[in-house]
């Protein structure tokens, strides 16, 4: 495998990497798939017995749960009153969530180089050191000065916090 097919695939697993953990799609989804199951089961128990209904098992309801918010089409309509109520709540629930993860998602995955907690500025800097042999020798050049700069502001720091130390000593 070529070096440049390596760091695709590297950067592809980082990249679903993040997404999975500082993006709230999972999270999204597994609300999702409970509220789809509960909606289901509500549907099902509601239409349970009524006259001229399709949705005669709950794997009819389930289909019926993902066709009605995909806008697929519904090929099984609620008879009951309540059933209808329930059913128009999961397409607006089911909808809002479903485009809201997909929206939350992208945002909270460019959102995130915005924030800049040391967390994040370490995890840039080690994702970045695994991509020197992708690394031109002007960006080489780039990281040598950015590099510098960080260990001269350490040492400014260090030399302040011992000055401070030294001044609270005395006092």
């Amino acid at each position: 495998m070529s070096r440049r097919n390596r760091g695709l695939r590297r950067r592809s697993r980082k990249f679903i990497w993040d997404v999975m953990i500082h993006t709230p799609l999972i999270k999204m989804a597994l609300l999702l798939l409970t509220l789809w199951l509960l909606f289901a089961a509500g549907l099902y128990f509601a239409e349970r017995g009524a006259e001229g209904t399709t949705i005669t098992s709950y794997g009819r309801a389930l289909y019926w749960g993902i066709a009605a918010f995909s806008t697929a089409g519904i090929a099984d309509m609620p008879v009951n009153g309540i059933s209808e109520v329930i059913g128009g709540l999961w397409i607006i629930l089911g909808s809002m969530l479903f485009f809201g993860a997909i929206v939350a998602t992208i945002t909270a995955y460019f959102m995130r180089p915005l924030q800049r907690p040391s967390k994040q500025i370490i995890d840039t800097i080690e994702y970045n050191l695994e991509q020197l042999d992708d690394l031109s020798v002007e960006e080489l050049e780039v990281l040598r000065e950015t590099t510098d700069t960080l260990i001269e502001h350490m040492e400014r720091v260090k030399l302040k916090r011992t000055a401070r130390s030294q001044i609270e000593s005395k006092i």
